[in-house]
């Protein structure tokens, strides 16, 4: 038996919960992606045959987060710094991934697509959501795991405290 519903908001999830769940969906592909929650701080590679290597920083491990910088190993030519790059917050409680702050490049938009220019906050929330879940979902297709990071040659990775 099949039921209709009298007001189409009753079904719809309200933005907020929307983002929420892009804030967990990206918590779970970053987490089975890189499982930056068993990584020590420090600096990771990962090359896979398209040539253009991701490099994840673990920042620092906190009791309840983690704060880390995902990017390729790109420069870009007008600012001289890594692009696109992303600093991201994961809630371990929440399970959760926040983008913090992203600069992307044209190559990426290109790949990936243009996003439209926020006008709130909010947007701008969803805009750096949606890219982070594009982009995750893009490296995991052109092959890159916690199975092809390894630490970054030259840079000793702090040990990983026991946090209670």
């Amino acid at each position: 038996m099949s039921t209709l519903v009298a007001h189409r908001k009753a079904v719809l999830p309200s933005r907020f919960s929307w983002l929420m769940g892009m804030h967990g969906e990206n918590f779970h592909r970053l987490a089975h992606l890189f499982a930056p929650q068993r990584l020590n701080a420090g600096f990771y590679l990962s090359s896979v045959d398209d040539q253009l290597d991701v490099r994840l920083e673990i920042i620092e491990h906190h009791p309840y987060t983690i704060d880390l910088e995902l990017t390729y190993c790109l420069r870009d030519s007008e600012t001289g710094g890594l692009v696109p790059s992303a600093r991201i917050r994961m809630y371990r409680d929440a399970r959760m991934a926040e983008v913090l702050h992203y600069h992307a490049d044209l190559r990426l938009e290109q790949a990936l697509g243009p996003l439209p220019p926020a006008r709130t906050i909010f947007e701008r929330r969803v805009r750096r959501s949606s890219f982070l879940n594009r982009w995750l979902e893009y490296l995991a297709e052109q092959g890159h795991s916690i199975g092809t990071l390894v630490p970054a040659p030259g840079v000793a990775a702090k040990p990983l405290e026991a946090i209670a």
